[in-house]
């Protein structure tokens, strides 16, 4: 049992480089041994890149037990050196190459230069030892943009987190933007934010909270959105681009197929309800019309502002209303749909419906199919919401989902877009914020190896977490994980109830029993927005309660083989050596934590069926 305080996971987050990974062991033919004798050489001119110097000299330290030196003149042998070498081919593209008397540290700029030194690092944690082999290793992101929220807290992004993200070869954070230094929650200094994220090679996007209240062709919107647009980007110029989605950017549309009215308005002044969608959440004529003028406002502010428009809320609409709107989109934005949402499947002969965000169907969906193909007619650059770098909606307490196999299916269907379809963007998360761990550590060579095989990536993943004497259990572990997810069939009631909440997820009986799940007065969701303790499902409906009795077995099903999975593992931690012991065991807990919830969410979904009888039966 590890027992904690409560946010103690923020001291994990802190630790960038692990420490004594170094295993004694002897060195390999064709490599050679990075010792005391060697020193990090940084050019005298660049502070960006004397900073990524400091942080590998501290990795040699902390991780490998090895003082390496340090200096801004470079010695003629022994050397560890950085490149910029604007001849390489592919954007951001870096190499790591090596010579019996330096290490060369190349990047197509600066940027691209420290990946290759957190490649360097990479390479030796594989080999667990200061050993690197001679020759050169090749890499390049398939993607501009990769990009996540905080995993320490909403908006808040410490130096140590940032280097963290850095490393994982993540570009990109982003700041939920209420107004000026105006989070989601609270005060958040944002230029402070995009300074610090510079320093570690990260650009900073603005995810729009500011609310539409005027048509593009009212009066005085250009002024009213310059007072918004115009004013962050003067502001806080070091914004490199703006993500909006429906249901926070709608405007009072003239689009006569909707309610017309504006974002967080549901109902008409005179308190009747729509019979017609509102604008957040429907394709509507004249969003190219309220793009262009936002565009135009942020443009002459920031010329080069990527400006991302995501069509997230209305995914389940007509695809000839949804490709029309993208058709008169402007082309220099950017567009950006959710990778697997919207898919009707079948589950053991059980219907069920991705819902947002999704893993128990790897994707893509036919929505963002449809879009990817649009986008790529119009020439419009393609983002997908991916959930990418480790977590989806499906289980809401932990840190990432440790089903490997899972996420290959999905990273190779990313692949596929991206050469088939122009896929360059991928927001990697939503909320729910990044913690690195070696789902992340995978995702990044898959998306940076020319040709990578997802499966012997894994496969060294597993020497270094497990060691290879493991490598039989690990795997059949991470299969039972992986091919449990794939029961994990999240409906709303359940993301939004047990499988969020967890094996304390509470049952109550009466529905005028009013519980409220404890929260913070500053959380951002609070007083049961996104935690629904009264469990209920519609099973009135024949069909619904043909799925929900379907949806009991399939649960069942993923409990099991999740902690058949974590037995696996926990009956090897006691062989581990120290250093590896505390991680493995927390990848454990997780498969064994998320086997938990799942069997809470059965017996859950079993005693409604019970409550509602018995409700039936007293009246």
């Amino acid at each position: 049992m590890m027992a904690e305080l409560n946010y103690e996971f923020k001291k994990r987050l802190a630790e960038v480089h692990k420490k004594n990974r170094r295993v004694e062991k002897s060195l390999g033919e064709g490599e050679i041994e990075v010792t005391s004798a060697w020193t990090v050489a940084v050019p005298r001119d660049d502070a960006f890149l004397q900073r990524v110097g400091r942080d590998l000299q501290d990795y040699f330290f902390t991780s490998m037990g090895v003082e390496v030196g340090y200096s801004t003149t470079c010695p003629a042998r022994r050397a560890i050196v950085y490149v910029i070498d604007s001849k390489l081919k592919k954007d951001g593209a870096y190499r790591v190459e090596v010579t019996p008397s330096r290490i060369k540290l190349i990047g197509k700029d600066a940027r691209a230069a420290a990946q290759a030194s957190y490649l360097l690092e990479d390479l030796m944690n594989l080999a667990e030892a200061p050993y690197v082999k001679l020759g050169r290793v090749d890499r390049a992101p398939i993607f501009r943009c990769r990009m996540v929220h905080s995993g320490v807290a909403e908006d808040e992004f410490p130096d140590a987190h940032l280097n963290a993200i850095a490393h994982s070869g993540i570009n990109t954070v982003l700041l939920f933007v209420r107004d000026i230094n105006r989070a989601s929650t609270r005060f958040v200094d944002f230029n402070d934010v995009i300074r610090r994220a510079e320093k570690f090679g990260i650009d900073v996007y603005a995810y729009s909270y500011m609310k539409s209240r005027l048509h593009p062709d009212d009066e005085g919107a250009e002024e009213f959105y310059d007072s918004l647009y115009g004013n962050l980007f003067r502001k806080c110029p070091g914004f490199k681009g703006v993500v909006f989605v429906g249901e926070d950017m709608a405007f009072p549309s003239k689009d006569p197929r909707t309610s017309g009215l504006p974002a967080g308005q549901k109902l008409y002044p005179d308190g009747t309800k729509p019979k017609k969608p509102h604008p957040g959440w429907f394709p509507c004529s004249d969003y190219p019309d309220w793009v262009n003028l936002v565009k135009k406002i942020i443009r002459r502010e920031q010329p080069d502002a990527d400006i991302v428009f995501w069509t997230y809320n209305w995914g389940k609409c007509d695809e000839a209303a949804r490709i029309d709107l993208i058709e008169h989109l402007p082309k220099d934005i950017s567009l950006q749909a959710t990778f697997e949402m919207f898919e009707n499947l079948e589950r053991d002969g059980v219907p069920c419906r991705t819902t947002d965000y999704s893993l128990f169907f790897p994707g893509p969906g036919k929505y963002f199919l449809s879009e990817a193909k649009a986008a790529g007619r119009c020439g419009i650059p393609l983002y997908g919401m991916t959930n990418a770098a480790g977590l989806t909606w499906d289980v809401g307490t932990v840190p990432y989902e440790p089903v490997p196999y899972q996420w290959l299916k999905r990273y190779a269907a990313m692949r596929e877009c991206h050469e088939k379809y122009g896929l360059v963007g991928s927001m990697e998360c939503h909320h729910y914020g990044f913690y690195p761990s070696f789902i992340s550590d995978l995702a990044k060579r898959y998306f940076t190896e020319q040709n990578p095989d997802g499966e012997e990536i894994l496969r060294q993943l597993i020497v270094r977490d497990w060691g290879s004497e493991h490598m039989e259990t690990v795997q059949q572990a991470y299969r039972l994980f992986s091919e449990a997810v794939n029961d994990l069939t999240t409906t709303d009631e359940d993301q939004y109830g047990p499988m969020r909440i967890g094996p304390s997820y509470p049952l109550v009986l009466f529905n005028d029993h009013t519980m409220v799940i404890p929260y913070a007065p500053y959380a951002h969701f609070g007083n049961n927005y996104i935690c629904r303790p009264n469990y209920a499902y519609p099973i009135h409906i024949p069909a619904k309660r043909v799925q929900f009795e379907g949806e009991i077995r399939l649960y069942k099903h993923s409990a099991e083989r999740f902690i058949a999975g974590a037995e696996l593992l926990k009956a090897i931690l006691p062989t581990l050596p120290e250093n590896k012991r505390e991680d493995a065991q927390r990848i454990a807990g997780i498969g064994e934590f998320m086997g938990r919830a799942a069997l809470t969410t059965h017996n859950v979904k079993r005693w409604y069926l019970r409550k509602v009888a018995l409700l039936e039966e007293d009246a």
